[in-house]
C-alpha cells in the first residue's frame, strides 16, 4: 500500500527520503539544508521530505539542547515549506500538539520511546494527517501490530512504520532486517531511519553517542532488503551540531548516499 503525499506517493514506483537536522536551531541552518537536499532528490529523481523538530524531549540530560519549542518551531518551518516547496515531517510529544502542528506539517511523526501512548496516536490520527510511528526499541516487529490498529481505528490509514534499530545490551543497538518484512504485511509503507539505527543510547554518559561510519552500510543493506523509503538526519556541521551529532550526516556526503541507494533501489525494483 503507498500513502499520497502532495504530488507523489510514499512507497510506490520512486525512492522517498526523509531528511533535515535533528533539532531546529536556527533557520538559516535549515536553509542550507533544505536547499542542498531538495536539489540533490529532484536531481536523482527521488521523492523528498524535510525533518527537523521543534522539540527534542526525550534527551539524555535536563540540561541537553531540546530545541526552540513549538510556537517559534512551526513558525520556522512554515517559512521552509513555502521557499523549497518541500512536505515537512516533524515529531510530537504531548496529544495537545497534533493539531497544531498538523497546520504546518504534512506527517506527524510519533517518537520511538512514546510509540505505545494511546492518547498521542490517537490525537495524531485525527488529524487526518500521515502519521509515522517510530518502532520504539524495546519492541518487536511484529508488535507494531496493535500501535497500528490504534491509528486506524481512529479513522486514519494513511500511515508510515519507522525502524530505527533495537535495543542490543547496554548503551548500543541492532538492526534486525526481518522486521522490514514483518511490518510490510500489516499493509503500509515501512521507512528506515539509518541515522539513529547507528546512535550509542547514553553512551557519553550525558549524552547520546553514535557512529555515523555504518549508516551508509545500514541504509544501502535496507534498501536492498526491500525498503523504499529512507529518514536520515543531515547536518552542514553534525560534529558541532547541539544534539545527535555522532550519528547524523555531513550534507555534503547526501548526494553520494542518496545516488548510491537508488542505484540498489532501482536494480532490486527490476
Amino acid at each position: 500500500m503507498s500513502i499520497k503525499l502532495n504530488d507523489f506517493e510514499i512507497g510506490a514506483e520512486k525512492l522517498t527520503i526523509l531528511a533535515g537536522p535533528c533539532a531546529i536551531e536556527d533557520i538559516d541552518i535549515l536553509r542550507k539544508t533544505a536547499d542542498v537536499l531538495s536539489e540533490v532528490c529532484a536531481d536523482l529523481g527521488i521523492n523528498y521530505i524535510f525533518k527537523s523538530s521543534f522539540d527534542k524531549a526525550n534527551r539524555t540530560s535536563i540540561s541537553s539542547y531540546r530545541g526552540v519549542g513549538m510556537e517559534k518551531g512551526l513558525e520556522i518551518l512554515s517559512k521552509i515549506k513555502k521557499e523549497f516547496n518541500v512536505p515537512i515531517v516533524t515529531d510530537v510529544h504531548l496529544p495537545e500538539q497534533c493539531m497544531p502542528v498538523a497546520e504546518v506539517a504534512d506527517i506527524i511523526q510519533i517518537p520511538a520511546f512514546l510509540c505505545r501512548q494511546t492518547d498521542l496516536l490517537v490525537a495524531a490520527a485525527k488529524t487526518g494527517k500521515i502519521v509515522n510511528i517510530k518502532k520504539g526499541q524495546f519492541l518487536a516487529p511484529q508488535q507494531m501490530k496493535p500501535l497500528v490498529k490504534k491509528v486506524e481505528e481512529s479513522g486514519n490509514k494513511r500511515i508510515l512504520l519507522t525502524e530505527r534499530g533495537t535495543t542490543f545490551g547496554y548503551n548500543n543497538l541492532v538492526v534486525d532486517y526481518r522486521s522490514f518484512y514483518i511490518m510490510k504485511e500489516f499493509g503500509y509503507p515501512v521507512v528506515f531511519d539509518a541515522t539513529h539505527s547507528v546512535q550509542m543510547p547514553g553512551g557519553n554518559g550525558e549524552t547520546t553517542g553514535g557512529d555515523r561510519r555504518f549508516v551508509p552500510l545500514l541504509a544501502k543493506a535496507a534498501v536492498a532488503a526491500g525498503v523504499d523509503t529512507l529518514f536520515f538526519e543531515i547536518h552542514p556541521n553534525p560534529d558541532c551540531a547541539p544534539c545527535d551529532g555522532p550519528n547524523m550526516l555531513k550534507l555534503e556526503d547526501a548526494k553520494t548516499l542518496f545516488a548510491g541507494c537508488k542505484a540498489i533501489y532501482e536494480t532490486v525494483k527490476v
